[in-house]
């Protein structure tokens, strides 16, 4: 297996190269993208306020890094890193984070300031987050609205679950899916941000418990609630975690540690996630801008054909006015005296009979120009902007998936639609983007394995 940093730095520099001019050409910002391709492995962890998210950490590092509680401790979003090689330990401040374009972070500007005086590193001494970050971020709370916290809470969740190797959403037996962030993060931010095979969903505190049947209700009631948040009746695995250092019941401990240990190999396995994960970003974005190229190819198809009925239109009126032209003038001014036909006919044609018949055609090429190019192809691009599912064969679900994502990107395109994109090679920007996926993705993907 290639070396992860290195497969990371040379997948980065070849979509650069081959998507870059593309993403430009069909104005889509290749920023989610970037942000993905740099740094190392991240692991966020999310859930209710006192679900354990900072105990976990704790546990991990075996040190007491994050503030623990029954209450909310901590209002803000904190990175958990090693240091570079010559760097300090040390905290580093949101503002920071967010204008360094050496690390990911820079979408998050868009939430303000006041989210970025919520949002810090701590750069920890731990052979364990060489290649690794952990994300602790605040307690969600019930009715919250975003006035409430001065930010976009559910927003900042979204981009960092995007930038995650691994989601990690932890429960506890008080308040097990019941919670409003809760809710909405399951059922809108997280499905739009993170697949399904980076989610952990994790049921913490079950030392809690006072008896078997307790956590049996606990655990049932954490299943009706992921069931009725995630619109599915099949119920992803639930890691049941506890702290061996705070725990009140070995009766109902007995038989957990394997999950708890297994919930710990699957954070510190995060990085073995990281190549699968940006080839999947990678192949993502790029299958989205083949499909906008798709459908402006189908624009540029759709422009030549009317384009094509236009020229045969306008080149049968340049040959009836070639051969008449001056013969209407003649009736209507009584000018010329002697029209191009009949200096044929008496063998006395001249270059001067053909000075208005060749102004018919330059008027007739003129006027059909400015036809096409200020009235039909407008027409046909705003038409198509209104309805641009005309130009998309979405078969199957995965195309109706990619569509909906980028459909108001293509209405974009079309509604500054012009001359310049019925000359475009749309086609070929779907050749390139093909010969990408299919022979570039695969050899990464063989590299990784």
């Amino acid at each position: 297996m290639t070396d992860p940093r290195k497969l990371q730095q040379e997948i980065q520099k070849k979509v650069l190269a081959r998507l870059g001019p593309l993403f430009t050409r069909y104005k889509t910002s290749p920023e989610s993208l970037e942000s993905v391709l740099k740094w190392k492995s991240i692991v966020l962890i999310i859930g209710n306020f006192s679900s354990g998210k900072s105990t976990l950490i704790n546990e991990l590092f075996a040190a007491d890094i994050q503030r623990t509680g029954q209450s909310p401790t901590d209002d803000s979003f904190t990175i958990l890193t090693a240091p570079a090689k010559g760097e300090e330990v040390r905290e580093i401040p949101g503002p920071t984070l967010i204008n360094d374009a050496r690390l990911p972070f820079t979408p998050l500007k868009k939430h303000g300031e006041q989210f970025a005086a919520h949002f810090q590193m701590k750069l920890i001494d731990s052979p364990l987050l060489e290649h690794l970050a952990i994300i602790d971020s605040p307690g969600m709370l019930d009715a919250v609205s975003e006035k409430d916290r001065g930010y976009d809470y559910a927003g900042v969740i979204g981009d960092l679950a995007h930038l995650a190797d691994l989601v990690v959403m932890m429960f506890d037996p008080h308040k097990a899916g019941t919670i409003g962030e809760v809710y909405d993060t399951i059922r809108n931010t997280l499905p739009e941000n993170a697949g399904e095979d980076r989610l952990a969903f994790v049921l913490s505190r079950i030392d809690e418990c006072d008896n078997p049947s307790d956590l049996v209700r606990s655990y049932g009631t954490l299943c009706w609630n992921l069931s009725q948040m995630t619109g599915r009746k099949d119920i992803p695995r639930i890691f049941m975690t506890y702290s061996p250092a705070l725990t009140r019941s070995s009766t109902v401990m007995s038989g957990w540690d394997n999950e708890r240990a297994e919930l710990k190999e699957s954070i510190l396995a995060a990085p073995k996630l990281r190549i699968n994960h940006i080839l999947q970003h990678v192949d993502k974005q790029a299958q989205e801008l083949r499909m906008i190229a798709e459908a402006m190819s189908g624009f540029t198809t759709l422009g030549r054909r009317l384009l094509a009925q236009t020229v045969k239109v306008s080149v049968w009126l340049a040959c009836v006015l070639f051969l008449f032209a001056d013969l209407i003038l003649q009736r209507l001014t009584g000018f010329p005296e002697t029209t191009l036909i009949s200096s044929l006919l008496n063998r006395s044609a001249g270059l001067v009979h053909l000075l208005i018949p060749c102004a018919g055609v330059l008027m007739v090429t003129v006027g059909a120009g400015l036809f096409f190019s200020r009235w039909q192809l407008p027409r046909l691009a705003k038409r198509l902007a209104e309805m641009p599912d005309d130009l998309i064969d979405t078969h199957n679900e995965y195309r109706r998936q990619v569509w909906r994502r980028i459909r108001n990107r293509v209405r974009t395109l079309l509604a500054g639609a012009g001359i310049k994109d019925i000359r475009a090679t749309h086609r070929k920007s779907c050749e390139k983007i093909d010969r990408f996926l299919n022979r570039d993705i695969q050899n990464y993907y063989r590299k990784g394995s």
